[in-house]
């Protein structure tokens, strides 16, 4: 084998393994039928390849009474494939071998009978060493009313190196071969002859004229250089020309490769068709910082997170009342119905996690515009087949994303039934400011009885408590314990509500990053997954186009 047909042996392995990557990606993007006449071709070249490359495989196909067994018999010399009026004659597929050393793998391959499998010693025979590596085929009519043969023919015409079309001046330009056949193989200009047999019931006028006539056909139908050999097999004109011809194939020993490229061509042609290369977007595999931020962020609204921490924020404010706000306040507030019960907030905790789960249950159209945001920024220019792809990875979890949502949210739901040790503290205060309070009334209303209206006497040491003197001092430390509890309150107030904002921001915060997570592995990663599918996707492409 030459350099040069080793490396294109290379070049084909290296597009045939993109075409691999191709028919493995492309399940739910690619027309299922084009994926399986990829997957056949894989096959048909995997096979090939494995088998004899010194051998090349020239099939003799055409329609019933064109000559093919006659033009076969004609090439090998021998009287090898039955001729005659009955038509078919040709039923099954037979085979001529110049140098049968190796070709036996190859002809089982090929599924030919051992009956059908005839040896040229080429070696003995003047001038016919030039065709040593040639497995020359004479195929059953492709139009035969027998559908065995038909489909043999078919099978071969579709396996063969090298396809020998065999016309002739009366139906060259039939229908069901150009249209079944011709038109299928275009672009396979290097693997296809057509020979014009039965010459000699033409004049040299009508031949020239059907020769030029059947160039135009052929190159209308996309075969841009045609090969034409002009024979008559019962008289042998031509056949040396279709000898020469057949001869170069052999010797350059490519025609093997040359046919499952022009395959492959074909079939990358109707790929690109189905999925143009040219201009796609090529987005990167991964989902950017921005996009993953968005998509937080529309989720937090969409679940309620600013909500769910304004209610924490306000619940907490509300509890912490009853425990270091001023007590004549609280005490005149009972007098009111309790803002709790009609706020529902007896159980903080619950009302938390339900205030949670409510907003994820209420919003769950928002989440699922919230992730085709992000599927639709991704899968702008995109096939139509990803774009669908892109979202349905993105939605793979929409009916579980609610629910995986609450229940994070749920975890973190702060304990804002318990009190801290501080705000118990400072009760232990306002009570017993509130006594100090309730001693200095006590000592003043004793100093109005006993020392102004003289109601009488007090026991023994406790005069003091009598004297009018002490009246404005009294006074004086009962307003002053009043402004200090209402100063302790206020400024408790101040910071419970910072702190307050402080938990409020590191719930919030908290909630954030849990969102976060739960769309990473939700939402994010079979986006990117999906992502990294379309980039190999493409390249595959593009690799298989060499």
């Amino acid at each position: 084998m030459s350099v040069g047909t080793t490396q294109t042996r290379q070049g084909l392995g290296g597009r045939l393994a993109a075409l691999s990557r191709i028919v493995e990606l492309g399940p739910g993007r690619v027309d299922p039928k084009l994926l399986t006449d990829s997957g056949q071709l894989l096959l048909r070249a995997g096979d090939r390849l494995k088998l004899s490359s010194e051998h090349t495989v020239v099939a003799l196909a055409g329609g019933t009474g064109s000559g093919k067994s006659t033009l076969f018999n004609a090439v090998s010399g021998l009287e090898l494939s039955p001729t005659g009026v009955r038509r078919p004659t040709t039923a099954r597929a037979h085979a001529c071998v110049w140098g049968l050393d190796g070709a036996g793998p190859l002809l089982d391959w090929l599924q030919i009978q051992w009956r059908h499998r005839f040896a040229r010693a080429s070696a003995l025979d003047k001038g016919e060493g030039r065709l040593h590596g040639l497995i020359l085929l004479d195929l059953p009519d492709h139009d035969s009313i027998r559908a065995l043969t038909d489909t043999e023919a078919d099978r071969l015409i579709q396996v063969a190196d090298l396809v020998v079309w065999v016309l002739d001046p009366q139906k060259y330009a039939d229908a069901s071969t150009h249209r079944r056949y011709v038109t299928e193989l275009a672009g396979h200009d290097a693997v296809t002859v057509f020979v014009l047999n039965q010459i000699d019931r033409l004049s040299a006028e009508e031949l020239a004229e059907c020769v030029a006539d059947l160039n135009d056909l052929l190159r209308r139908e996309g075969v841009d250089a045609p090969v034409i050999v002009p024979t008559s097999a019962t008289r042998g004109e031509g056949v040396d020309e279709l000898k020469a011809v057949l001869a170069e194939t052999v010797t350059r020993r490519g025609a093997a490769v040359q046919r499952l490229e022009a395959d492959l061509d074909r079939i990358t042609l109707r790929l690109l068709k189905a999925m143009p290369a040219e201009g796609v977007p090529v987005p990167a595999s991964s989902v950017d910082d921005a996009r993953r931020i968005g998509l937080t962020d529309s989720l937090c609204d969409a679940v309620g997170v600013p909500a769910v921490g304004e209610a924490m924020e306000n619940v907490y404010g509300v509890r912490s009342a009853e425990w270091v706000g001023w007590p004549y306040t609280r005490w005149a507030a009972r007098l009111r119905p309790d803002p709790l019960n009609s706020l529902r907030l007896n159980d903080l905790k619950d009302e938390i996690r339900g205030e949670a789960a409510g907003a994820v249950s209420a919003q769950a159209a928002e989440v699922d515009n919230a992730v085709r945001a992000l599927s639709d920024g991704l899968t702008a220019g995109m096939h139509e087949a990803w774009q669908s792809g892109v979202r349905e990875a993105a939605r793979s979890h929409s009916a579980e994303l609610p629910r995986l949502l609450s229940a994070e949210l749920s975890e973190i739901a702060p304990r804002l039934d318990r009190v801290p040790v501080w705000w118990r503290l400072l009760l232990v205060w306002q009570y017993f400011l509130v006594l100090l309070f309730l001693a200095g009334i006590a000592w003043l209303g004793t100093a109005l009885a006993y020392g102004v209206f003289e109601a009488g006497t007090l026991p023994p040491g406790l005069e003091v408590f009598g004297e009018t003197a002490s009246m404005p001092w009294v006074g004086l430390m009962i307003v002053s314990v009043l402004g200090l509890g209402l100063l302790t309150a206020v400024a408790s107030r101040n910071f419970v509500m910072l702190g307050a904002g402080n938990e409020r921001d590191r719930l919030e915060r908290e909630m954030r990053r849990r969102v976060g997570a739960v769309a990473s592995t939700t939402v994010i990663e079979p986006v990117e997954r999906e992502l990294a599918r379309y980039n190999e996707f493409y390249s595959a492409l593009r690799g298989v186009r060499g």
